[in-house]
């Protein structure tokens, strides 16, 4: 059995998409289209802009979820998912590339996202952190131990955390966990606490653009980020893409409930490599490799 996975915010880099761009009519349409929807031109930005403005939240989740969706559509009949599942952002390119939803509608559903995030991420100072060689339930004891915000955000492998909340609780998180022997516990340069309760306001914007947009039933099942669990029904999915931007990344999850499943041969569609790492902590067994035109 094959999954295809899709990389969320973090995996992007100047150039990106441009290969695709220059290969294919169909792309260009694709990357066109993009430009007209957003009202600014994306591409100028994904292949030739500057760092600075790649990161800026509006700019990241657009093309991340450009370069993946576009290559998986390139891919044409040799893109054959047995289950599909994405990091954070990606959990939106996965909906289209398994035909849940149409380019148009999540490309919307993205850019309403990010701005919605951005908005949040401005009412308070937040941030996040990486911790790292701590059991998860030595983490989560932590997070609870300290009166500020701070939470679980994503599950990434066994021994990978990343912690999400306010700047002074994450500050007292990473203290906490030195103290209890973590290998290491980073800072992250992200401009707010993704998935903790300090997106409230982003969800409550986002769920009424997910709740109007229509959702058809995919041609195979999605591995969601809020449960880690295999799903069909267009309104659980609906629902549990609602809840993710104030809960955690159960990428852990996913990738023990795929390969319970019977996966043995994982697709990374989109920049970077991130993914088929974290598959590789999991079972070095499994067949990871970059998607390809």
């Amino acid at each position: 059995m094959i999954a295809y996975v899709f990389p969320g915010q973090g995996a992007q880099y100047i150039g990106m998409g441009k290969d695709l761009y220059d290969k294919s009519s169909k792309a260009r349409d694709l990357f066109h289209k993009a430009n007209n929807i957003l009202k600014f031109k994306i591409t100028d930005i994904m292949f030739e802009g500057t760092e600075e403005d790649l990161k800026k939240t509006a700019v990241t989740q657009p093309a991340i979820f450009l370069h993946s969706v576009i290559l998986a559509k390139m891919m044409g009949d040799n893109f054959k998912p047995d289950m599909v599942a994405g990091h954070s952002l990606g959990e939106f390119s996965a909906l289209v590339a398994n035909q849940t939803l149409t380019f148009e509608d999540g490309l919307k559903l993205v850019a309403k996202r990010a701005d919605a995030m951005q908005k949040a991420c401005e009412l308070e100072p937040s941030t996040m952190a990486a911790i790292l060689g701590l059991e998860d339930e030595v983490v989560e004891e932590i997070c609870q131990s300290i009166t500020d915000i701070v939470v679980p955000a994503n599950y990434n492998s066994p021994g990978q955390l990343v912690i999400s909340g306010t700047v002074n609780g994450v500050k007292q998180a990473i203290e906490k966990a030195k103290e209890a022997g973590a290998k290491r516990a980073i800072p992250l340069k992200v401009g707010g606490a993704f998935h903790s309760p300090l997106m409230e306001s982003a969800r409550v914007e986002l769920s009424e653009a997910i709740n109007t947009a229509k959702f058809e039933r995919g041609i195979c099942p999605i591995y969601q980020n809020v449960t880690g669990q295999s799903v069909k029904d267009p309104q659980i999915i609906k629902t549990n893409l609602i809840s993710q931007l104030t809960s955690p990344v159960r990428w852990t999850q996913i990738m023990k409930n795929m390969i319970a499943d019977g996966v043995k041969e994982v697709i990374e569609v989109g920049p970077g490599n991130v993914l088929q790492g974290l598959f590789k902590k999991i079972d070095k067994k499994i067949v990871t490799h970059s998607a390809s035109l």
